[in-house]
């Protein structure tokens, strides 16, 4: 993710990412607010309790993590 005060773009493979995780790439995304947005909006799509869900919701967690990290 590349930052410069609020605004942040993702790189070509978070979007890959991100895309592969979900099946939604992340359009639009120009802030933190709008990353959080995209990921709120994704898990309550992948809605549930199953183990599956968890872990969709995890990767998503982490994939967002990973994108702070590298910033």
């Amino acid at each position: 993710m590349l930052r410069l005060g609020n605004t942040i773009r993702l790189t070509r493979r978070e979007v890959e990412r991100f895309t592969k995780i979900t099946g939604m790439p992340p359009a639009d995304v120009k802030t933190l607010d709008d990353l959080d947005e995209y990921i709120g909006k994704c898990k309550a799509h992948f809605w549930g309790v199953s183990e599956d869900t968890r872990f969709l919701h995890f990767l998503l967690d982490e994939e967002r993590s990973r994108c702070l990290g590298a910033a």
